[in-house]
């Protein structure tokens, strides 16, 4: 007569899921199409189209969730249905700013019209060094300059005669004398035909050939005539300098009507406001600068120079057009994903060269844009960690986001000698997707009051979807996209169905697919690897179950080292026979690649005193914030049950065995709990199960994460000491559904080797556990006889008596 089972226990239909795909109609992938939509996801896409449309101020995109989810894969396919959608955005250029050398100018042309203007400019003066030369070699040109200088340099000459001719006639002469590499006029008087120096009349008076009151005489006319030759150097160099001023005049003169032709065309083409301004500044420099002009063009530079970046002699630099942004050929509304976004990749920078003396030069031809400024008007799509991983990125990207006008600056770490330039502020219009996760959101949106100013919406994407027929069919054709894309082998029906089980247990909730495609396609590409090493055309369900093996093989080795400790005896853990205090529970490992289940045994030991639930972990500092609560709530459920009537009167220890790393968690409350009865009953308990779950302060079980890994964790556990037939695991009654456990796990359910027992409260674990019924609270009070409740309470009142026998007697007056 077959055992009958007890109501507790699940069968093999509860543990785990099973997928059926035939109602689809296909037997491979081969049948299906490409799945081209993107899945489950409503709430994020319907909040991407809202932030895309909205054109306002702050209504940038926060896109948030898990690695994985296809967070990056739906933006980009939202963007590329709006490609072409929009007018291009303009170009933008610098130009010299003549007045202000450094604070280079801005002008912004319609898309395509920036290099246009360049190419014009360069035309500009490539025909006025073409045909200024021409003007100034021009016959009647040369004419007339020759007479204003020859009229201007006669009455030079006739002032110098004039005074030559006082000089003479006042008995002095007008000697050259060399006085350095220029020689200059010098005035000395005539005796006896001879110039001499007014020395040497000095001399002959001290030796008496010459008459000291002739040379008083000539020292009176040689002062006056001193000053009138100072008078006529001045005069001198008026006139030099009434040439220049005629020259320039009649040069510009001559000029200006080729420069007003040749600029107006330009104006003609580039009808701008801010052209026009800019323009005439060149036009008058250039009319400053007709001597650059008017000579032949300077030789290539030297190889030294090229070799050494000496940029500082430019040929007709500040006419030059310095196009940072061409939209030429932008086709709508940019779109840029910058991977690898520094500071100066996403705002821009003035860079710099060094002459021959070290010296650091830039200028305006040297300034280049970031993605911020290619993608002016459009979508720039950044990954959040990284942007907050870059120095100084994200207080900039977001000030430009809120002042919409963004600066390109120099690099102001340099040290030592050097220029420096502060272009023109630029007009942004810029829509910023930002994808991070949901810590990275709430980090922001706590620590910095702008971020919710500036990313208005959010579109969050959900780690797991509804598990409907529409997903589902949309899963099954993004395993075919997969093959498609990456030219695996097509899947069988139960392959897939296979992938399909293995999304249900990623996303750990009831009746939901997870939407991490990321490993999924990494399933796909893994099981289509296994079937090609077995030479098969089709992938079959067993390949897909040697790719997830396989997974868990390249990152389980820590998990193996427990399970040998385990098997070795090294750590202490029993999976059969009975204990008092002693308690199977289990513990959870995530190391970010892989989580498994580890049994941990709990021990409990009760004796006088007044200290309630003292937790060893607390005591050794090993315990987190979580597993503390835990325990505080047990002791509060151990109060709220048996202390309504008696003191609390004990000192019970609560210990993880060989536990040395820490303990966190609440998980391990229930566990607690029946070491804690179990001591205060003297009941012994089961060591072939082990427990997980969390209690509140009725004593009520609560779910927990990670269900799946902590029953297959113990299983292990037991086939690595030997399968009884007896061994299983109580877990919360609320994490039925979650239960989707390893095909091997769910066979051993299946043929009654192993067991799983779902529970609502501690009176219900304390029955499985010690095979003792918890006992109801009778209407007088009071539990049933030999009850577990019945045997704690008569040993909590038996220890209240004892502590109460030996208190000290009270003092008489």
């Amino acid at each position: 007569m077959a055992k009958e089972r007890d109501p507790h226990e699940l069968g093999s239909d509860e543990v785990r899921w099973r997928c059926d795909l035939s109602r689809f109609g296909f037997k491979t992938t081969d049948d299906l199409n490409p799945c081209q939509v993107l899945i489950g996801q409503d709430r994020a896409l319907s909040s991407l189209k809202l932030g895309f449309g909205v054109r306002e101020t702050g209504y940038n995109i926060f896109v948030s969730g898990e690695v994985g989810v296809g967070r990056t894969t739906a933006v980009r396919r939202l963007l590329e249905e709006r490609k072409g959608r929009g007018k291009p955005p303009e170009d933008l250029c610098y130009v010299n700013n003549f007045r202000e050398p450094d604070r280079p100018r801005l002008l912004v042309f319609p898309a395509g019209r920036g290099c246009a203007f360049r190419d014009a400019m360069e035309e500009v003066v490539v025909n006025l060094k073409r045909n200024l030369p021409q003007i100034f070699e021009a016959p009647d040109y040369r004419e007339r300059r020759k007479q204003t200088i020859e009229k201007l340099k006669e009455e030079e000459r006739e002032r110098i005669k004039q005074f030559e001719k006082k000089v003479e006639g006042s008995g002095f002469a007008l000697v050259q004398v060399q006085a350095g590499p220029i020689p200059r006029p010098v005035l000395m008087p005539l005796v006896a035909g001879n110039a001499i120096e007014i020395d040497q009349l000095e001399n002959l008076v001290e030796a008496g050939k010459f008459s000291a009151e002739d040379l008083k005489k000539i020292r009176e006319t040689l002062g006056t005539l001193q000053a009138e030759m100072e008078n006529l150097s001045r005069d001198v160099r008026k006139v030099e300098r009434r040439i220049r001023e005629e020259i320039d005049r009649l040069d510009r003169n001559a000029t200006m009507p080729l420069i007003k032709e040749t600029v107006d065309e330009v104006r003609k083409e580039f009808p701008e406001e801010n052209v026009f301004e800019y323009l005439d500044e060149a036009a008058e420099s250039i009319l400053e600068e007709l001597d650059r002009f008017r000579e032949q063009p300077a030789e290539a530079a030297s190889p030294l120079q090229e070799l050494t970046g000496d940029r500082t002699k430019d040929e007709f630099l500040e006419y030059q057009v310095n196009v940072i942004v061409d939209n030429s050929e932008t086709k709508g509304s940019p779109v840029i994903f910058e991977t690898s976004p520094t500071y100066k990749n996403l705002f821009g920078m003035v860079e710099r060269f060094r002459d021959l003396r070290g010296v650091e030069h830039t200028n305006f031809t040297q300034i280049r844009a970031g993605s911020l400024l290619h993608v002016n008007g459009g979508f720039l799509v950044l990954n959040a960690m990284d942007v907050l991983a870059e120095p100084g990125v994200y207080q900039t990207l977001k000030r430009n986001l809120r002042n919409k006008v963004t600066e390109i600056q120099s690099q102001e770490w340099i040290l030592g000698p050097t220029t420096t330039l502060k272009p023109e502020p630029i007009p942004l219009s810029v829509k910023v997707v930002l994808i991070g996760t949901e810590s990275i959101y709430r980090l922001l949106l706590l620590r910095d009051e702008d971020f919710s100013k500036v990313f208005k919406v959010k579109a969050e994407f959900d780690n797991a979807i509804e598990l409907n027929d529409e997903n589902l069919m949309n899963v099954i054709c993004f395993v075919k996209k997969k093959c498609n894309d990456d030219g695996l082998l097509p899947f069988e029906r139960e392959a897939v169905e296979e992938i399909i089980e293995t999304a249900m247990r990623m996303s750990g909730r009831t009746g939901k697919i997870s939407t991490r495609f990321d490993d999924l396609a990494d399933l796909v590409r893994e099981s289509s690897f296994w079937a090609v090493q077995e030479g098969k055309k089709l992938v079959e369900r067993r390949h897909v179950a040697q790719a997830l093996e396989h997974q868990v093989y390249r990152t389980n080795l820590i998990e193996n080292r427990f399970q040998e400790r385990i098997a070795q005896g090294t750590i202490l853990l029993d999976v059969s026979g009975r204990k008092i205090g002693q308690v199977n529970a289990l513990a959870l490992y995530d190391l970010g690649d892989h989580t498994f289940g580890i049994p941990a045994r709990v021990s409990a030991t009760v004796a006088m005193g007044r200290s309630g639930v003292v937790n060893i972990e607390r005591e050794a500092r090993l315990s987190g914030a979580t597993h503390d609560k835990g325990v505080l709530i047990l002791a509060g459920y151990l109060r709220r049950k048996y202390a309504q009537d008696k003191p609390l009167t004990m000192t019970a220890s609560l210990a993880f065995e060989q536990n040395y790393s820490g303990v966190d968690g609440d998980s391990a409350s229930s566990a607690e709990a029946y070491a804690i009865l179990s001591a205060l009953a003297q009941l012994p308990i089961r060591q072939d199960l082990a427990v997980t779950g969390s209690i509140n302060q009725a004593g009520e079980v609560q779910p927990i994460g990670g269900v799946n890994e902590k029953v297959e964790g113990f299983f292990d556990a037991c086939r690595a000491r030997g399968i009884s037939g007896t061994q299983g695991v109580l877990i919360p009654d609320r994490n039925v559904p979650d239960l989707m456990l390893r095909h091997d796990v769910a066979k051993a359910v299946e043929e009654g080797k192993f067991h799983i027992y779902a529970h609502r409260s501690v009176d219900e674990g304390i029955a499985l556990l010690s095979g003792v019924q918890a006992g109801e609270l009778l209407p007088g009070g009071g539990y049933p006889e030999e009850s577990v409740n019945f045997r704690v309470n008569r040993r909590l009142l038996d220890l209240a008596q004892k502590i109460r026998n030996f208190a000290p007697p009270k003092p008489t007056e």
